[in-house]
């Protein structure tokens, strides 16, 4: 297989591992997608991993990617896809298995089945950033629409014992369960509370809502109280805007994994930091060398003495500030 060109210079994750992709997202060309150990773009990286001697569930997981994204460009996935439609018809096997699974899925096990092997399982950073987006708006769904949903949560409702939809959630978000566990006990698609209560009941979904971010913060309280915060986002806007500490460094103050930290900035609307300290460091150095010169950034300070017919050596003699740290920040 052909294959692009190799990045001279690819990022690395914490353990040395090579990374020529952001970490949660795939990168495809067209029917080609890159790989993110060697950098080259492959109609197939499940298919190209082999060489590496790795297999696409360590890939996911060491890259951030969840287990059913796909690894193929659109051209490759269309084969699949036609073979797979032949099989169906030709070999009985495929058609009893099928059908089995079809089965399954209407009686509500597979739902159940994926929810148990999920528990416990960290989310990966391609479905945290899904989590995290500003959702796109919906067009208003008619009224035949709007009456299938109702009809589908009416039969989720009387399936788990409860007259309506209302009384379900009521009573299962009070106990502590979230939409995706309401969902799937009810035999449905773990997003589909979330997707259609907010139109059948809106003062309903907006308590579940809220219920659900008071239970992710419950194990929070005990420390940011310990700290001398009365809630979380104030802690947390202190600890990462304010003071600038890195999501590490909050991780080791109040003993939650990183990805906790992470999860508790994006759930309460507080733009995540990367190197926070160092960032603010930076800026303080730029800001002191600027109010020192006189200028009101470096980037000025360095356009004037450059139009002056000043050589880097000459600016950075008078700033005493390195050649390389002046080229870094001549752009602003």
């Amino acid at each position: 297989m052909a294959a692009e060109a190799v990045p001279p210079r690819p990022a690395a994750l914490a353990d040395g591992t090579p990374c020529y992709a952001p970490v949660g997202e795939v990168i495809a060309d067209g029917d080609r997608v890159t790989c993110h150990l060697c950098g080259r773009a492959f109609r197939s990286v499940a298919a190209h991993l082999a060489s590496h001697g790795w297999t696409k569930d360590r890939y996911c997981e060491t890259f951030g990617l969840e287990r059913s994204q796909p690894l193929e460009g659109r051209a490759t996935r269309k084969l699949r896809a036609a073979s797979l439609s032949a099989r169906l018809v030709f070999e009985p096997a495929m058609r009893d298995g099928s059908a089995a699974g079809r089965a399954r899925a209407r009686r509500g096990e597979l739902a159940r089945d994926a929810a148990a092997a999920a528990r416990g399982r960290p989310f990966p950073e391609q479905r945290r950033r899904k989590s995290a987006s500003v959702p796109r708006p919906r067009p208003a769904p008619d009224g035949r629409a709007r009456e299938r949903a109702a009809a589908t949560a009416a039969g989720a409702a009387r399936r788990l014992g409860y007259p309506d939809i209302r009384d379900l959630v009521l009573a299962r978000t009070e106990a502590g369960a979230s939409l995706a566990a309401i969902s799937r006990a009810a035999g449905l698609h773990k997003d589909w509370l979330s997707r259609h209560l907010g139109t059948l009941d809106p003062a309903l979904a907006e308590l579940a809502r809220q219920r659900a971010d008071g239970r992710a913060d419950g194990p929070w309280r005990p420390a940011v109280r310990r700290l001398g915060f009365g809630d979380v986002p104030s802690y947390l806007r202190d600890r990462h805007h304010v003071q600038h500490l890195t999501v590490h460094a909050i991780a080791a103050e109040t003993g939650f994994p990183a990805r906790n930290v992470e999860s508790a900035l994006r759930r309460h609307g507080l733009e995540v930091i990367v190197h926070a300290t160092a960032r603010h460091r930076a800026g303080q150095r730029a800001a002191g060398v600027a109010t020192a010169m006189g200028y009101p950034s470096v980037a000025a300070y360095i356009r004037r003495r450059r139009a002056d017919g000043w050589s880097w050596n000459a600016i950075a003699a008078e700033s005493g500030q390195p050649p390389t740290w002046l080229r870094r920040h001549s752009a602003g």
